[in-house]
């Protein structure tokens, strides 16, 4: 990584809060609506998403509700890809295919459109945040569900004390901006 990358990286973690004990007691919420705010963060933080996946054969970008939903069109269309939302249960209209998960502080499951893609297209999955790694492991299975290639996952923040994308390394390579 350059050095001006790396100050970049330095920008970007700038304008990154912390709001403590949020959304319950003991949780780090990392809050990047500051980050939203500057043009030229938004700018930085596009660019270096979809850095890693340039040269890629990706047909498809996966964001997952609701602050994958912010980068997540911008890097399809950076990538020349088609964007798919994962959403909460029962916020999708049509058909869809499910998968639970456990995550940091309970349980919860993730829903797909059931003809998102056809089978052996090649999928990014992105998320603002990686935690434990259970929401974008979701994800994941929803794509092996429909015959998808999960070829890459896509984080602005990875909280390394969680482990989460060692429970992803034998899925694809996991790309983070900033590592807490």
């Amino acid at each position: 990584m350059s050095t001006i990358d790396k100050e970049i990286l330095n920008f970007l973690e700038a304008n990154i809060r912390t709001i403590p004990d949020f959304p319950k007691k003991g949780i780090q919420f990392k809050d990047i609506t500051p980050l939203l705010g500057n043009p030229e963060a938004v700018y930085h933080t596009t660019r270096l998403l979809v850095k890693p996946f340039i040269q890629q054969s990706v047909d498809y970008v996966i964001g997952l509700e609701s602050r994958g939903f912010l980068f997540g069109p911008r890097l399809a269309m950076d990538l020349h890809a088609g964007f798919i939302p994962v959403r909460k249960p029962n916020r999708l209209p049509y058909k869809t295919v499910r998968s639970e998960y456990e995550l940091e502080y309970g349980t919860d499951a993730v829903e797909m459109h059931a003809d998102a893609f056809k089978s052996g297209a090649n999928v990014i999955i992105h998320d603002d945040l990686i935690a434990t790694g259970g929401t974008a492991g979701a994800a994941a299975d929803l794509v092996k569900q429909l015959g998808g290639n999960v070829i890459g996952f896509s984080f602005i923040i990875e909280l390394c004390f969680l482990h989460g994308v060692e429970k992803l390394n034998n899925i694809a390579p996991s790309h983070s901006l900033i590592k807490i």
